[in-house]
């Protein structure tokens, strides 16, 4: 008896006018499908970029697929996880049986590609004791993504960071530029930028100009090994949660 096809993966990303943006998302795409060959990974984006998601699920529908994970290439559960992007699924042809996955963060995976990044771009891990680090994200309204930024700094600073402070791009406070100053304050020897970020963009930016007094700045997570192994586990949750739970 043949096996039951499986899901097509659709990795829904926000899209920027930026064109770093969709080259950092189709790079990390292509290490997904490197590291998993055989499974159909497509990429649609809610705006600035095409293919747009709708596209994409006709597309699919047209070609006869029914069955579909969308992952939201997000970190946090805000506004486009909670509210845009079911919305567009909404709208998918009704043949498509679709599972929306949970958005990327926070995983120790995400941990593990900030300290690659950060460890790319000059740091060492003799450096932990005596750096701080500036945990930076875009930001967001929604309290709930502010929580878990906040979190995550608080879990991460007990890995060994001399001290690890979050800080937002924008919506909310502190700035990049504050926390680099907090940490000086505090006595760190080194102060890295480490943005929370997944591709180049407006936002980005704005980090990077923010750590113009820091010693480093890491690059954008992107396509990380580590991001890449993300976007499957969370594939494989949604797809299949019972063997995901067990660790298949």
């Amino acid at each position: 008896m043949s096996r039951p096809e499986r899901p097509v993966l659709v990795v829904i990303a926000h899209g920027s006018r930026d064109p770093r943006h969709a080259a950092t998302v189709h790079a990390l795409v292509r290490r997904v499908r490197a590291q998993r060959p055989g499974l159909r990974v497509e990429t649609g984006f809610l705006d600035f970029n095409i293919p747009s998601v709708q596209g994409v699920l006709n597309s699919l529908a047209a070609e006869g697929v029914r069955d579909v994970v969308a992952l939201p290439l997000l970190l946090t559960r805000a506004f486009h996880a909670k509210s845009d992007i079911p919305a567009v699924l909404r709208q998918a042809p009704s043949r498509l049986r679709i599972r929306q996955a949970e958005v990327l963060g926070p995983s120790p995976l995400l941990t593990a590609a900030l300290e690659r990044r950060l460890y790319e771009a000059g740091l060492t891990p003799a450096d932990k004791s005596r750096a701080g680090v500036v945990l930076a994200s875009a930001g967001s309204t929604d309290p709930e993504a502010i929580a878990v930024i906040a979190e995550i700094a608080r879990e991460w600073r007990h890995t060994g960071w001399c001290a690890v402070r979050p800080a937002f791009a924008s919506a909310s406070l502190p700035r990049t530029e504050d926390a680099v100053r907090e940490l000086r304050a505090l006595g760190c020897e080194r102060v890295a930028v480490a943005p929370y970020v997944l591709a180049p963009g407006f936002l980005p930016d704005r980090i990077a100009r923010g750590a113009a007094g820091a010693d480093v700045l890491a690059d954008v997570l992107g396509p990380a090994p580590e991001v890449a192994r993300l976007l499957l586990d969370r594939y494989d949750e949604a797809r299949m949660p019972s063997l995901a739970a067990l660790g298949a």
